[in-house]
């Protein structure tokens, strides 16, 4: 299943220099305009600097656990060839031959949306769609599995789920008799 859908996305590319164009510019630029986005929201956000500092720092863990601990793990423990490895495939986008799963954008830009949907869920869309769209045109660009983005998509969402606990604990304790 995995590799038929692989395929089937990746069959998309090579086809239409727009759709080409469209599918390099969602899976190479898109992140910058989507961490910039983030940035400009914070700044321009009503919320007080306090928790501003907390959203950023919350946001900022998120992304960490899940793209530099978590997922990194995973790659060091099991090894997965990216699909242009060993298989003819249209390849849209230069890629090192590192592992692929999970997907380490995958995973940080699943982190980041749901961060912002925990304070803020319209803009939490946006960045969910985002973050879809650049796992996508990973896919169809021939540098991961789809199984990457899936398993890369359910770490970042857990982990942002995870430090908003902690961050609950921390922030929001429960006092007995309060």
């Amino acid at each position: 299943m995995n590799q038929v859908i692989f395929y089937y996305l990746n069959s998309l590319a090579g086809k239409s220099v727009c759709f080409d164009s469209l599918v390099v510019f969602s899976a190479q630029y898109l992140p910058y305009l989507l961490a910039l986005g983030f940035i400009l929201i914070l700044i321009c956000s009503k919320y007080d600097k306090v928790l501003k500092i907390k959203i950023f720092l919350f946001s900022t863990l998120s992304v960490f656990l899940s793209r530099i601990v978590i997922t990194e793990i995973i790659r060091f423990f099991y090894f997965v060839p990216r699909p242009f490895v060993n298989n003819a495939v249209h390849q849209l986008i230069f890629h090192e031959t590192s592992g692929s799963f999970p997907s380490g954008h995958a995973a940080f830009f699943f982190a980041l949306a749901m961060a912002i949907y925990f304070f803020h869920k319209k803009w939490s869309i946006v960045f969910f769609i985002g973050a879809i769209l650049i796992s996508v045109a990973r896919v169809i660009a021939g540098i991961h599995w789809l199984i990457d983005i899936f398993w890369g998509a359910i770490i970042g969402i857990l982990s942002a789920w995870l430090v908003y606990k902690i961050f609950q604990k921390i922030y929001n304790p429960v006092r007995n008799g309060e």
